[in-house]
């Protein structure tokens, strides 16, 4: 992991503003997802039935992004050693899979389609699908105001984005109805929107699934970081490096540091300590680390050990 600024960390939003974001943008969408299904049954428009379908997504994404949220405020107790952090990234998760799910019931109507056009009413496609990117900029405004470092509120943002765009391809299919009556348009900027629900839904379960299968971070140098734990004094080998990621932004470390039999003697082990830590923190932004020191010749005899 490269250099990073700690300075930067004190100017992200709170969890308490993260909530309010995601409350505002909930009630915003819920509203206008009623309307939208009304008018997508009076015009018989799938591109605006796709679009609620992902709309609905998106409130159920945001819905469990707020439960997510409040569970990983719950401190560490009994079982629970590192909280219910990771509730976040199964949220995540669970909004990349609802939009793989959502795309192919989507995709499937839309080849249907395809082969068999029904007759689209142009003129309520174009007015929702105008109102319906209005709505999304807003809320996808708000949510680039949380924090989206966290995968909760950046799984959040996906679905809301996607939709964004789902309107902008609905717009356009409703001129085409309007101006040239060719409404195989409508099934077209359905698969549009499909192509941007399986992008979005990759990224998110990439994200997610590093993260549950607990995989290094993905811009983790693990050479560099033995390199630069070997260059503090009196280490002589590392061993036993992991790291993983418990929750959005709190990478965590740990290792088994061989340092001089002579530290353990004269007192000098806890000054390494502190050394190996600072190193961590300051260079790769790793501040909860865990590490065993131990005399040469102790892995020989260490179960599980490896390099």
């Amino acid at each position: 992991m490269p250099d990073h600024s700690h300075a930067g960390h004190s100017q992200a939003p709170t969890p308490s503003a993260d909530r309010r974001y995601l409350v505002a943008a909930l009630v915003l969408l819920v509203a206008f997802l009623v309307a939208e299904v009304v008018v997508a049954v009076l015009a018989g428009s799938l591109a605006l039935l796709s679009d609620a379908g992902h709309m609905l997504s998106d409130v159920g994404a945001i819905a469990l992004a707020l439960v997510a949220a409040r569970l990983a405020l719950r401190p560490a107790a009994g079982t629970w050693t590192f909280g219910m952090h990771r509730a976040e990234i199964l949220s995540a998760a669970i909004n990349g899979v609802t939009l793989l799910v959502v795309s192919v019931i989507v995709a499937v109507e839309a080849v249907r389609r395809l082969v068999d056009p029904p007759d689209v009413a142009g003129w309520p496609m174009v007015l929702t699908a105008v109102a319906g990117c209005v709505v999304n900029v807003v809320v996808a405004w708000m949510l680039a105001r949380a924090d989206r470092r966290s995968l909760n509120v950046e799984g959040a943002y996906q679905h809301v984005l996607t939709d964004l765009y789902g309107f902008v391809g609905t717009l356009v299919a409703g001129v085409l109805v309007i101006t040239n009556g060719w409404t195989r348009a409508d099934p077209v900027a359905s698969l549009l929107v499909v192509a941007l629900m399986l992008y979005a839904a990759w990224g998110l379960l990439r994200d997610s699934g590093r993260i549950l299968l607990e995989a290094a971070p993905a811009d983790t140098d693990l050479a560099a970081m033995r390199t630069h734990l070997l260059e503090v004094s009196h280490v002589r080998e590392v061993h036993d490096l992991h790291v993983w990621t418990v929750t959005s932004s709190l990478p965590t470390l740990s290792a088994h540091i061989v340092i001089d039999d002579a530290c353990f003697a004269d007192g000098h082990a806890p000054r390494i300590l502190d050394e190996i830590q600072a190193c961590l923190a300051g260079h790769f932004d790793v501040e909860h680390s865990t590490f065993q020191l131990e005399p040469p010749g102790h892995a020989d005899h260490e179960a599980g050990a490896h390099a």
